[in-house]
């Protein structure tokens, strides 16, 4: 995944660091992932600084064995585990396991650190907290990306929770111009960005864009199971129409500039979160945001200053929201008052936090 990516460079541009990193040839199994592959040949949006060792496979825990053993001997200092989902969780465990017990054998000190995207999944999955509450256990330190994560962490037995914000990437790089957007005549142009997923709210921001009809909407990104396929039903003619314009799949990163350009505003109406990355995006192209309030949403967007924050699920507020975006210069007020981020600021503070294991030994 991109983070990943991104932060394997950022970790390989610290002095006398050097990173290697392991990825999977066999990630899930067919009828666990229910969207489209993440994009062309499966590569991330940033360029990994180093090969990429595609070692793991779901399948065959002799491959995490093999490889937590593998970097145990070549000397890693520091062995960074990537969570997203718990149907990873015996593999990460046995792969630290495997890296802990060479290390020793050397009589070297081991540090694993588990970089938590979502400590329990967004849909609940059987069995899902038992394994995050082994896997929390079997790790030094985790990192999580908002202090409701933290707190759900130390509730599963983390010893050692720290927090910092997502840092952002930016599909196709930081916008190429920092000049302000056009104002445009008309109503604002309504984008969602990203995986279509039932948690994301996208069911209530189409019931929104039926009430006020003068909006148009846009949802580009990968349609997953019963939500992608809602979208797709909305744009009917006996429906939303013309009104809603469906962009399916991945969207590439050269591509995401353009896709800002048209339109207005970026409306993310999630009905629970951790983190995301889009509020960035979007203010990075100079565009308001509309998002509920849930996980770092209502830290990132400055209601009413740089757009507005809603109930999560609630139909009637995200209505009165989009009624006050129709005025005339409604959604030009908000812009003018959005503050890029400081893109370089956040990896920097990240890249700390990840390498303090190193130092809790000096």
């Amino acid at each position: 995944m991109s983070h990943t990516a991104d932060l394997a460079a950022a970790l390989g541009r610290q002095p006398g660091t050097e990173v290697t990193t392991v990825g999977w040839s066999a990630m899930y199994p067919a009828w666990l992932y229910e969207g489209e592959v993440a994009g062309p040949g499966d590569r991330p949006d940033s360029p990994v600084p180093v090969g990429v060792r595609r070692s793991l496979r779901w399948w065959d825990p002799t491959s995490w064995l093999r490889t937590g053993a593998r970097l145990g001997r070549e000397g890693v200092d520091l062995l960074v585990l990537v969570q997203v989902v718990p149907f990873h969780a015996p593999a990460l465990i046995g792969l630290a396991a495997a890296y802990r017990a060479r290390c020793r054998r050397s009589g070297r000190v081991p540090h694993v650190l588990l970089v938590a995207h979502n400590v329990l999944p967004h849909e609940p999955h059987l069995g899902a907290r038992s394994l995050v509450r082994l896997l929390l256990h079997r790790v030094d330190a985790v990192l999580v990306h908002s202090p409701a994560q933290a707190d759900l962490a130390r509730a599963l037995g983390a010893r050692q929770v720290s927090v910092e914000d997502l840092p952002p990437h930016l599909p196709g790089g930081p916008p190429a111009s920092t000049a302000p957007r056009p104002h445009r005549a008309g109503p604002p142009r309504l984008l969602f960005f990203g995986v279509v997923r039932d948690y994301k709210g996208v069911d209530v921001l189409l019931d929104a864009v039926r009430e006020v009809s003068e909006f148009r909407l846009t949802v580009a990104g990968q349609l997953w199971g019963e939500a992608g396929r809602r979208v797709e039903a909305a744009a009917a003619p006996d429906d939303l129409g013309s009104r809603l314009a469906v962009r399916p799949g991945y969207v590439e990163p050269g591509d995401v500039p353009g896709l800002m350009a048209e339109h207005d505003v970026m409306v993310l109406p999630y009905l629970h979160a951790t983190a995301s990355q889009n509020v960035e995006l979007a203010h990075a192209y100079g565009m308001p945001v509309v998002a509920s309030r849930v996980g770092t949403f209502a830290h990132k967007v400055r209601d009413g200053l740089d757009g507005h924050l809603v109930q999560p699920g609630s139909l009637e507020d995200l209505v009165r929201v989009l009624r006050e975006l129709s005025v005339p210069g409604a959604v030009d007020a908000l812009a003018d008052e959005i503050r890029p981020p400081d893109l370089q600021r956040s990896w920097n503070d990240y890249v700390r936090t990840v390498l303090a294991p190193l130092g809790a030994d000096a």
